[in-house]
Formats: C-alpha cells, sequence, structure tokens
C-alpha cells in the first residue's frame, strides 16, 4: 500500500487507475486487474504457440532447408528481443489496452496510430483464421477421420467458438485457461522431446551443421532464408501481454518482464520441439525430395504408437485452442481500444462494455465472426483462403515495425520514457537493432522463391500487404477517423501538445497524414 499526501492509502489497483487517468482514459467502466504476472505470460505463450507453430511449419522448413533451419530460432529469437524490449519500455510508459494501437498513437499522432491499428487488426483477425484452419486436420487425425475441406471448415469454426465462449468468460477465466494451456503445452513439449530422445534419437547433433543436399546445390543462404520462415512466424505473441494491459496489476512492472519471459519459454520450447524432432527423422533425404510429406506425424506415430499418438494429438490441439484464445483476446482488445476512439466503423457497438463480465461484447463478437466469414469463403474458393490469410504474419510484423519506427523517430526528437522500465543509454542502439531485424524480416516474407510460377503467386504476400495498406489509407482519406476523438495523441515528444482529434484540421502535409 502506498500513501497520499493526505496520508490516505493506495492500494495498487488504485494506483492503476489513477494512472490510466493520467494518461487521458476514465471512465465509468473499465477492465478488472484479474490478471495474474503469470496468466500475462501465459498469454503471450499461448498466443506465440511453440508446439502450433513448430509442428505446422516443420515439414516445410525441413524441406527446404535440411535440420540447419533449426539455427532460424536463434536469429529470429535475437531480432525479436529487440522488438521486445522497445516495447517493454513503450507499454511501461503507455499501459493502455489495445497494445500497438495506443502505443503508435501517443508516439506520431492519430492518423499514424489509425494506420498501425488498421494493420494489425486485419493480421490478427486473418491469424485467427489460419490457425483454426491449421487445426482440423489434427483434429480429424485424432478422431480417425479422412481431412476433407468440410471436415477441416467445421473443426475449425468450433474452436473459434470454443475460444469465443472462454474469452465472454471475463478476465479471470482468461488468465486460467491461459495457464492452463501454458502447462499442458510447455508440459507436453518437454514429456513428447525428452521420449523422442530416449527412444527415438536417430542421430546425433553433427546434423545440425548438414544440409543433406537442400536447396538444390544452389546457393545454400536462399534455400536456409526459405526455411527460416519457421522461426520468423514463431517469434510474436509477447506484444498480446501489452494488449491488456488495462486488466494486470501494477503492468508497467509486470508486462515488459512478462513480454521478456514469453521470448524464453517459449524460444526454449519451439527449439527443443524442433530439435527432438529433427533427430528423431530417420530418413532427411525422403523429407527434402518430397516422399515424407508428413514428417512429424511419421515420427510422433512411430514414436509414441497409436494410443500415444492419439494423446499428443489431444495436446496440440489444446495448443491450437489456446492459441486462438489469445489472439482473440487480443483482437478483442485492440478492436475496442480503437473503437472508444471512435476510429472503427461501428464504433458504438465495438466500445460497449459488459459489465458483469468486464470484457466488450461486440470487439469479441468481431474477433468471432470475422475469422469464421473467412474461414467459409474457403467453400467457394481454397485459394481465396490461401489469399486472405497470407497477410497473417507480415501484417503482424509491419504492424510491430510501425511502433518500433515511431518508437525511433520520437526519441531523435526527445521523448524521454518515464515508465518504470527503461533502456537507459542503450534505447537508441536497441531500436535501431530491432527496426534494423523487422525490415530483414519483412523482407524475407515477401521475397519472391517460385520463379516458375506466375508473378501474382510470387508476390501475393506482398500484394495482400498493398490491399490492407491501401484501404486503410482509402479509408483514413475518406472517413477521417483521426477527427473523431479528442483522446490524446501525439504527446510522447517534449513540447508537443496533446493533438486533440477533434480540432485536427486536414492538410496537405505529408507529415500530417502520417
Amino acid at each position: 500500500m502506498s500513501t497520499n499526501s493526505t496520508g490516505a492509502e493506495h492500494s495498487p489497483i488504485d494506483e492503476d487507475a489513477e494512472q490510466l487517468a493520467r494518461l487521458g482514459y476514465t471512465y465509468e467502466t473499465q477492465f478488472k486487474r484479474e490478471m495474474s504476472f503469470w496468466g500475462n505470460v501465459s498469454l503471450g505463450f499461448t498466443y506465440l504457440s511453440p508446439v502450433v507453430g513448430v509442428y505446422t511449419l516443420f515439414a516445410s522448413s525441413l524441406g527446404l532447408g535440411g535440420p540447419p533451419m533449426i539455427w532460424s530460432f536463434l536469429i529470429v529469437g535475437v531480432g525479436q528481443f529487440f522488438v521486445a524490449l522497445v516495447f517493454g519500455e513503450i507499454v511501461s510508459n503507455y499501459p493502455v489496452a489495445g497494445g500497438i494501437y495506443p502505443w503508435a498513437r501517443r508516439l506520431w499522432g492519430a492518423k499514424w496510430g489509425w494506420m498501425t491499428g488498421w494493420v494489425y487488426l486485419v493480421a490478427l483477425l486473418t491469424t485467427i483464421a489460419g490457425v483454426a484452419y491449421g487445426a482440423g486436420p489434427f483434429l480429424d487425425a485424432l478422431i480417425g477421420v479422412e481431412a476433407t475441406t468440410g471436415s477441416t471448415i467445421t473443426c475449425a469454426i468450433l474452436l473459434i467458438l470454443a475460444a469465443t465462449a472462454v474469452n465472454f468468460g471475463g478476465t479471470k477465466l482468461l488468465n486460467r485457461v491461459a495457464m492452463l494451456g501454458l502447462c499442458c503445452e510447455l508440459g507436453g513439449a518437454l514429456v513428447v522431446g525428452i521420449w523422442l530422445l530416449v527412444t527415438a534419437r536417430k542421430h546425433d547433433l553433427s546434423v545440425l551443421f548438414n544440409s543433406f543436399g537442400a536447396g538444390g546445390g544452389s546457393n545454400y543462404f536462399i534455400a536456409f532464408a526459405a526455411a527460416a520462415l519457421i522461426g520468423i512466424y514463431q517469434y510474436y505473441g509477447f506484444e498480446a501481454c501489452g494488449d491488456v494491459a488495462e486488466e494486470v496489476p501494477n503492468p508497467g512492472v509486470r508486462i515488459p518482464k512478462a513480454m521478456r519471459m514469453t521470448i524464453y519459454i517459449g524460444g526454449f520450447a519451439a527449439t527443443f520441439v524442433c530439435l527432438c524432432l529433427i533427430l528423431a527423422v530417420p530418413d532427411y533425404a525422403a523429407v527434402i525430395s518430397g516422399q515424407n510429406t508428413d514428417p512429424v506425424g511419421t515420427v510422433l506415430s512411430g514414436a509414441f504408437g497409436e494410443v500415444g499418438y492419439r494423446v499428443v494429438l489431444g495436446i496440440v490441439l489444446i495448443s491450437f485452442l489456446s492459441c486462438v484464445m489469445s489472439l482473440q483476446a487480443a483482437a478483442s482488445r485492440l478492436s475496442y481500444s480503437m473503437a472508444r476512439d471512435r476510429m472503427l466503423p461501428a464504433s458504438h457497438l465495438l466500445a460497449q462494455f459488459q459489465e458483469k463480465r468486464h470484457v466488450p461484447p461486440y470487439s469479441l463478437l468481431l474477433a468471432c465472426v470475422v475469422p469464421v466469414l473467412v474461414i467459409l469463403g474457403s467453400v467457394v474458393s481454397p485459394d481465396a483462403l490461401v489469399v486472405i490469410v497470407s497477410f497473417a504474419a507480415l501484417g503482424i510484423y509491419l504492424g510491430f515495425q510501425l511502433v518500433v519506427f515511431a518508437a525511433l523517430r520520437a526519441r531523435l526528437k526527445g521523448w524521454k520514457p518515464a515508465g518504470q522500465f527503461q533502456l537507459g543509454k542503450w534505447a537508441v542502439p536497441v531500436n535501431v537493432a530491432a527496426l534494423a531485424w523487422g525490415v530483414l524480416g519483412i523482407t524475407n516474407m515477401i521475397w519472391p522463391r517460385t520463379p516458375d510460377s506466375p508473378w501474382y503467386v510470387n508476390y501475393l504476400v506482398l500484394l495482400s500487404a498493398v490491399v490492407v495498406v491501401g484501404v486503410g489509407l482509402l479509408y483514413l482519406f475518406a472517413k477521417k477517423p483521426y477527427t473523431h476523438s479528442d483522446s490524446p495523441s501525439a504527446d510522447a515528444i517534449p513540447g508537443t501538445p496533446s493533438v486533440s482529434a477533434a480540432s485536427a484540421s486536414p492538410s496537405n502535409n505529408v507529415e500530417n497524414y502520417l
């Protein structure tokens, strides 16, 4: 307990509410600060979901780069750690629900905040659809039916509905289920990995330096860069710790630590699972040549038998459910944060708050309905789902870098973070490293890799980004959402008054549109 100037005692919750009020957000209805530190870590971990990422992409990455593809986990982990440090300093300064949208708004302005929030929201909604759709084959294998488009769609929708039900239960239930997901996924990863090392290991660690002909004899760097997407698609989720900043006591201290802890635990789990699978694959040539298209299934069924394999599949499905649940929580807090600043269509609905559970019900429905519609679109055109979901990972990285760039700009203009977590003299070097890494990662994601395919296939990820950003810009210029609210913005730089969006006027100056 702390004491104010009059001698009255203040609880940590009171201090958190006062800090939120100083940041310009005082509401009669607020989130309940019922998420513990480990609940916050669990939310980031289950969003990152090493089991989902590794099991989904292991076959393609091993086929492209051979066993050395595992080193991408180390490279990407270091790069994303720099991003997590930058985010930790920002969230400590601005512990506001919605994560990167309010951060971008305060660091640069309402227009930059709109574009950042829009890109990230689309990425989250499509990621929910992609993760849920990817769970279908695992559920089919668990119940012993042949995987079809219909069964995959049904499984995906059921998974999204189950995750939505958990999120409607409120912060306390989300906290408990996220921690359960962490225990199941991390415990399952350790048990499965150790069992594979003890009973199914076929190789020693030397194979991690042998490509076994992957890349077709051409420049191996190109093959490794393509295989490294398993690492690039793995290391995000830590930002979800900041999306629920108004539900965590003492967020300026706890959330930066939770972000780093997510990187540590998630990175270890992902690398360990991948290592154990690599050492247990009997024939790398079969995977690289395409003869064995499901090395994960081959390894697990061989090591655990029919019954054990189904148990492992059950753990995998818990991981998928936890991942979708955490993604939904992040997406709903983001849309709520933007809606209470009247930045989105139907903001009057999306900003509503349910008193009983202390959750934004319509924002949660948005995070349910849109992914379901995306998945149902695959009935009409399977390629449509590929086009939409192709933006998911790129959009998240792009949203990250919009914040990282805004932070670097603000620092160079004199921003001095005042939160409880600060990088001090390392702030600018770390920020520059985070930006450089982000540009490198984005370049790798959009790089064309199928020269024999039509140009639009080669540039599908880039084209999807152009469409999303283009739609966001059209809405920005046509509807001017930055004029709908007087919430604080662009106030990070010393001497810059908080720009009231209601008093903002259109200008032809390019800087003003950013």
